[in-house]
C-alpha cells in the first residue's frame, strides 16, 4: 500500500473544510478561485509506501499518527474526526489541535491507511504520516507570516499617523487644500497596501465566520477597517477636509500584537510532543535466534524480542536486561541526574540513555505502548484539555459582534432616512459608531498586562512561554516542588572532606580523574577546591560499568566505586540518605566519601513566603524516601512523596484538580513533563530538561528560587491590572458608543477616542512595573 502527497500540496493555502478556508475577506476572488481550484484536483497519486508508519499493539489495533495542515478551529476538529471515523474500518481517530496531530486507529489488517490520506486530501486538509519536523516547519512559516503582517501594519501606522498630525496642526493654521490633499495622497499610497497586506489574518477569519454563516470580532473589525479606507479614499479622491488611514492601520498595529502572542503560544503548544517524540529510537537492533542482528523500525519489533543496545544509544523499547552490565541514564523516569547501575534482570525503559557498555534487552512493550509513550499521550492530553477553552473574547463576540453591525445599520438607516442628512454623513456617522467601538482596547487589555509583566519578569530571571500562563498562574492555590534540580542544586558536592586525610583525598582524586562519573566528577572538583597541590600518579586504570574505578597509585592497588566493588556489605557506613563512593587503598580499611546535593539557598525562606500567601506546598519525587524525606524537612515542607513514576506524579496533579484545587507544578526532569502539562500553571528551571521547558508556562533562570515567589506576585498583581483594563474597555464603549450614534464624533474624533482608550490601558498596565518593586 503506498500514498504520496504532493509537496505543492502541503505548501498551499488550500481551504479547510466548513471554516479554514483560504482567502481573504479583501480579495475573495481570488479566495474562491483557489476553492475552485483545490476542488478540481485530483486525489495525490499512490507512490510511496506508508505501512511502515503502522504500529499494532497486543491487542490487534493498528495506529498511525498523520500531521494534518490547515486545522485552525473546533470546526476543523470535527470535520476531520467525522471524516475519518465514517470510513469503514475505522475504530478511532482522534485530533489534538495543538500539535495538529491525528491519531487513527482501526483493526482490520487489510484497511489501507491510505484512504485516510485520500479523504482527508478531499475535505481539504493535507496530511502526511507524522514528522516532527514537518510539523516545526508548518509552524515557523505561519508565525513569519503574521510577524510579517505585525511589522507592515507598525510602519503604516507610524508614518500616517505622522502625516495625519500635520494635517490636524494645519487646520489650525494657514495650510492650504492642495498641501492637505497632497498629505491625504500620500497617505493613501502608505495605508491601502499595508491595509490589504497587514489586514489579512482579519480578513480571512472574517471571509471564513461569515461563509459558515457567524460572526466573531474580526467581522466588524474587517468591516470598520475596510469602510474607513474605503472611504477616506473616496474622500481624497473628492478632494475633502477629512481621512482617516490612520484610524484603519493603527487598529490593524494593536490588534495584530494580541494575535501574535495568540500564535506564540500555540507554537509554543507544538513543541512539547516534538520534543518528546525526539527522544524515540527509529530502529532497534534485533537480535534472531541465530544470532544475526538486523534493524527494523522500532514499532515492528514484538513483544519477547531480543534488543541489542549499543553504549551510548537510547534504549529503543520497555524491557529486561538479559545479558551485559552498565550505566543508564534515567532522569526521564526518575528525574534524578546520577546514573542508574543496572545488570541482568534490571528493567530498562524506552528513551533511557545507555552509557558505559554494551546490552542485550528482552521487549516487554515498544512504541506507543512504552513508558515514553505514556508520557507523550499525557502531554498531549493535558495540552488538548486546555485548547478546548474558549476564550472570553470569542465568547463576548457572539452578543457583541452582531449588535455592532445592527447598531451602526440602525445608525445609518436612521440618519439617512428620518432626518435631513445626507447619504455622505450618515456613511461617515455610521463609520464612527463601527471605529468607536472596534474592541482595541479589549484586545489590548490582556496583551499589555502581558508585555509589561514579561519584561519586569525578565529582569527577575524570569520568561514567559505561554501567553495566558499569567493568567493562570494568578488563580493557583497548591503548588507541586520537584526535588533534584528544583529545590535542590542538581550538582552532587563532597560532603566529608574533613573526615579524609590528605594523602587518601589525593590518592581518590587521581583514580577519580580517569572517570566521567559525576560522584567522580564531584570528588575531582573538590579536589582541585582544596588547594593541594600534587596529584599523584595513577597507572592501570580499569573501569567496570556499575562498580567502579581501580588501578595503581604509589605502588598500592586502590578502588573507587560502590560498596560491593570495595567488599563492603550494604547496611554498613553512612546514612542511607547520602551518596556515597568507597574507597579501598591496598590492604587498608575502606574509607568512604559522602556526597549532597545541596539544596538553593533560598528555598526554605521561599517556601516559608510562599505559605504566607495561603498556598499549599508539597513535594512529589522519584528519589529514594530517606533522601526525599530529608529534604523535605530541610526546605519545609510538611506534606510529600517519594518514588514517583511520571505517571504517579500526573495522577497526583489530577487527583488535586478534581477536589478543585488549582496546582501551580515546579520540575525540572523529564519525568515531570505530564505533571508540568496537567498543572494549571507551571514553572521549570533553565537548568531543566529540554522537554519539561518546552510543557512549561514559565522558565527561571539563576541558582535561587526567589524567581518562583516573583512570577507568583507579578501574576496577581497582572491578573488585577487585567481586571481593570476590562472593566475600563467594557465602561469605554457604554459610554463611547452613544456619542458616536447622536452623531457627536467624527470618525476622526472616534478614531482619537480609540486610540486614547488604547493609551489608557496600556499606561494602567505600566503601574505593574512599579508595583512590582515594592
Amino acid at each position: 500500500m503506498a500514498v504520496s502527497v504532493p509537496a505543492s500540496v502541503l505548501d498551499a493555502e488550500a481551504p479547510a473544510g466548513d471554516c479554514c478556508d483560504s482567502g481573504a475577506f479583501a480579495l475573495g476572488a481570488v479566495a474562491l478561485r483557489a476553492q475552485s481550484n483545490f476542488a478540481a484536483s485530483s486525489p495525490p497519486p499512490e507512490t510511496t509506501d506508508i505501512s511502515a508508519y503502522v504500529n499494532v499493539d497486543k491487542s490487534g489495533v493498528h495506529r498511525l499518527n498523520f500531521f494534518v495542515d490547515n486545522m485552525q478551529c473546533a470546526s476543523c476538529i470535527r470535520t476531520v474526526e467525522h471524516g475519518v471515523k465514517a470510513l469503514p474500518g475505522v475504530t478511532g481517530a482522534r485530533v489534538n489541535m495543538s500539535t495538529r496531530r491525528l491519531v487513527a486507529e482501526w483493526r482490520d489488517d487489510g484497511f489501507r491507511p491510505q484512504e485516510i490520506i485520500q479523504t482527508l486530501y478531499g475535505l481539504g486538509y493535507p496530511a502526511v504520516p507524522f514528522d516532527p519536523a514537518v510539523a516545526e516547519d508548518r509552524t515557523n512559516a505561519a508565525d513569519r507570516r503574521l510577524l510579517s503582517c505585525l511589522a507592515v501594519a507598525g510602519f503604516a501606522a507610524a508614518n500616517v499617523m505622522l502625516l495625519s498630525v500635520s494635517v490636524w496642526a494645519g487646520a489650525f493654521s494657514d495650510m492650504g487644500a492642495a498641501t492637505r490633499d497632497l498629505f491625504h495622497w500620500i497617505s493613501a499610497c502608505i495605508a491601502l497596501p499595508a491595509v490589504v497586506y497587514a489586514g489579512q489574518p482579519f480578513f480571512r477569519s472574517a471571509f471564513r465566520v461569515l461563509r459558515a454563516g457567524h460572526m466573531n470580532m474580526d467581522v466588524p473589525i474587517s468591516l470598520a477597517v475596510i469602510l474607513a479606507a474605503a472611504s477616506s479614499l473616496h474622500q481624497t479622491i473628492l478632494g475633502r477636509e477629512h481621512a482617516y488611514f490612520d484610524a484603519s492601520v493603527t487598529l490593524l498595529f494593536f490588534l495584530l500584537i494580541g494575535r501574535y502572542l495568540d500564535q506564540r503560544a500555540r507554537s509554543h503548544a507544538r513543541a512539547t510532543a516534538a520534543h518528546l517524540l525526539g527522544l524515540t529510537a527509529a530502529g532497534a537492533t534485533v537480535i534472531g535466534d541465530d544470532g544475526e542482528r538486523f534493524l527494523v523500525p522500532v514499532h515492528q519489533v514484538m513483544p519477547g524480542t531480543l534488543v541489542h543496545v549499543a553504549m551510548g544509544a537510547r534504549i529503543p523499547v520497555d524491557g529486561v536486561v538479559e545479558s551485559g552490565q552498565s550505566e543508564i541514564d534515567t532522569s526521564l523516569v526518575t528525574g534524578e541526574t546520577l546514573p542508574t547501575d543496572v545488570a541482568t534482570g534490571a528493567k530498562v525503559f524506552a528513551g533511557t540513555l545507555n552509557l558505559s557498555a554494551p546490552l542485550q534487552v528482552r521487549t516487554a512493550a515498544a512504541g506507543q505502548d512504552t513508558l515514553l509513550g505514556e508520557i507523550v499521550r499525557l502531554v498531549e492530553a493535558a495540552e488538548q484539555s486546555r485548547s478546548r477553552f474558549v476564550r472570553v473574547a470569542d465568547r463576548a463576540a457572539r452578543i457583541y459582534a452582531p449588535t455592532v453591525h445592527v447598531l451602526a445599520l440602525a445608525t445609518f438607516l436612521g440618519w439617512w432616512g428620518l432626518t435631513s442628512a445626507g447619504l455622505e454623513h450618515a456613511m461617515m456617522t455610521a463609520i464612527a459608531v463601527l471605529i468607536i467601538t472596534c474592541p482595541c482596547a479589549l484586545g489590548l487589555a490582556v496583551p499589555a498586562v502581558q508585555v509589561v509583566a514579561a519584561g519586569v519578569l525578565l529582569k527577575a530571571g524570569v520568561l514567559i512561554k505561554n501567553k495566558d500562563g499569567l493568567e493562570r498562574l494568578a488563580q493557583i492555590d497548591t503548588i507541586v516542588f520537584d526535588k533534584t534540580g528544583t529545590l535542590t542544586q542538581g550538582r552532587p558536592t563532597l560532603e566529608n572532606r574533613d573526615q579524609i586525610n590528605a594523602r587518601a583525598f589525593q590518592i581518590a582524586a587521581a583514580v577519580a580523574t580517569h572517570s566521567s562519573h559525576p560522584l567522580s566528577r564531584a570528588t575531582v572538583q573538590a579536589f582541585e577546591e582544596s588547594g593541594i597541590a600534587r596529584l599523584p600518579s595513577a597507572t592501570n586504570i580499569s573501569e567496570v560499568p556499575g562498580k567502579g574505578l581501580s588501578g595503581i597509585v604509589e605502588g598500592l592497588t586502590v578502588k573507587l566505586g560502590s560498596p560491593s566493588w570495595c567488599g563492603v556489605a550494604k547496611d554498613t557506613g553512612p546514612d542511607d540518605a547520602k551518596m556515597q563512593l568507597w574507597l579501598c587503598i591496598g590492604d587498608g580499611a575502606p574509607l568512604h566519601l559522602t556526597f549532597s546535593d545541596e539544596l538553593r539557598a533560598d528555598a526554605a525562606s521561599t517556601i516559608e513566603a510562599l505559605k504566607q500567601f495561603g498556598y499549599g506546598v508539597s513535594l512529589l519525587s522519584g528519589d529514594r524516601q530517606p533522601v526525599v524525606a530529608m529534604v523535605a524537612q530541610a526546605a519545609g515542607i510538611g506534606s510529600w512523596q517519594a518514588e514517583c513514576l511520571p505517571t504517579e506524579k500526573a495522577e497526583q496533579i489530577e487527583r488535586l484538580s478534581a477536589e478543585g484545587r488549582k496546582v501551580l507544578m515546579v520540575g525540572d526532569g523529564l519525568n515531570d513533563a505530564p505533571a508540568l502539562a496537567l498543572g494549571h500553571a507551571s514553572i521549570s528551571p533553565a537548568s531543566g530538561a529540554d522537554i519539561s521547558q518546552a510543557a512549561s508556562d514559565f522558565v527561571f533562570q539563576g541558582d535561587h528560587l526567589i524567581p518562583v515567589l516573583t512570577a507568583v506576585r507579578v501574576a496577581r498583581m497582572a491578573n488585577g491590572l487585567l481586571k481593570q483594563n476590562i472593566a475600563f474597555a467594557a465602561g469605554y464603549n457604554i459610554i463611547a458608543v452613544p456619542i458616536a450614534v447622536l452623531g457627536l464624533a467624527t470618525p476622526l474624533v472616534a478614531a482619537a477616542a480609540m486610540s486614547m482608550s488604547s493609551l489608557i490601558v496600556s499606561l494602567n498596565a505600566f503601574r505593574l512595573r512599579f508595583a512590582a518593586r515594592k
